[in-house]
């Protein structure tokens, strides 16, 4: 393990950004943490969590996949993508940091998709661990150690300090290049965090919410339970849940005719939309009780049955804080929970 003063973190981000791009959470004039190119006077921001998550850099919202030119009978197809450059984010947070497994079983099985996968290969992802989890914190439900995140590279801040180490060789090759200004240090500062962020974590309202009752219950029996009804009564679908988090990886794709050629785009789509897979024949779930049931079905059933039960939650709290009407994935799960 090695470590840094703390007011020596600008001389560390301007080190990694001479080599590769460098993100980090910063303030913005909302006064809330957004993933920011750092530039000198950009400072880390202390905030728990930024807006949206760390997926933007592997699965953005909007992707060029290609463009078309078409002249007489010949079409030439355009491949535009810009992934190949390596980038660095830092101070990703464990629940966000799970997510990219939880992605990963998604875009690089067969058939592998090449944008996503070109981003991973070229990205590096250090880790910043919690020691202020907040009330909608809940990652502990899904396995993940809020104190001890994963990652290339796990980070943590304690005693005026950054301490470092690797997990896996890119990790090893960050380390690598900021080495000259990092000593070798013992763990003791690191472990006593660890026991004082798990001691909040015990602490935290959802902390000992069960999910048991999806793993005991067919799928036909949740997916026909009377709680989706009362459950999804106040939902006004506007997709806020689906836009913050993490784990949501459903997309559309549209030609754009720009009068000298087509552009083809992927933008994030979301479940909760009355359009979403809409085809000739029509939507399939026209109501907005089927809509808000696929939601938390693919989160709770259908992702765990194909993934060897793991659930596509990882616990981040975003749809909690961010739900207008206080609709969140905590809810269905207390709901199903009090019938057990």
């Amino acid at each position: 393990m090695f470590r840094l003063p703390v007011e020596r973190l600008d001389e560390l981000f301007a080190m990694v950004s001479a080599a590769q791009t460098l993100y980090i959470p910063a303030d913005g004039k909302d006064s809330r943490a957004h993933y920011t190119k750092w530039e000198e006077g950009i400072k880390l921001s202390n905030a728990l969590n930024t807006v949206r998550s760390a997926k933007d850099f592997f699965f953005p919202q909007t992707t060029n996949l290609c463009d078309f030119n078409k002249k007489d009978k010949e079409i030439e197809i355009i491949d535009n993508r810009t992934e190949s450059e390596d980038f660095v984010v830092f101070g990703v947070r464990a629940c966000d940091t799970r997510s990219f497994t939880i992605l990963d079983k998604v875009f690089l099985v067969d058939p592998v998709d090449s944008y996503y996968a070109t981003r991973r290969e070229h990205g590096t992802v250090v880790t910043l661990a919690c020691t202020e989890p907040e009330e909608t914190c809940f990652c502990g439900v899904f396995g993940i150690d809020a104190a001890s995140p994963e990652g290339d590279a796990a980070c943590w801040i304690a005693d005026g300090y950054l301490y470092i180490t690797a997990n896996t060789e890119k990790g090893e090759k960050f380390i690598s290049l900021v080495s000259s200004l990092l000593e070798e240090s013992s763990d003791e500062a690191v472990e006593a965090q660890k026991k004082a962020t798990a001691e909040i974590m015990s602490r935290l309202p959802f902390n000992d919410i069960d999910t048991s009752y999806f793993r005991k219950n067919t799928l036909l029996e949740i997916f026909n339970s009377d709680h989706w009804k009362k459950l999804s009564e106040a939902c006004i679908g506007c997709g806020t849940c689906t836009f913050v988090c993490p784990t949501c990886q459903c997309y559309d794709i549209k030609d754009y005719d720009t009068g000298c050629g087509i552009k083809r785009y992927r933008t994030w789509d979301s479940c909760m939309y009355s359009d979403f897979t809409k085809t000739a024949g029509g939507n399939p779930r026209t109501s907005q009780v089927e809509r808000f049931r696929q939601r938390f079905m693919h989160k709770l059933v259908y992702f765990p049955d194909n993934n060897n039960e793991e659930f596509g939650c990882v616990g981040c709290g975003r749809c909690i804080s961010r739900c207008p009407i206080s609709m969140n994935i905590v809810k269905v799960i207390k709901t199903f929970g009090e019938v057990q």
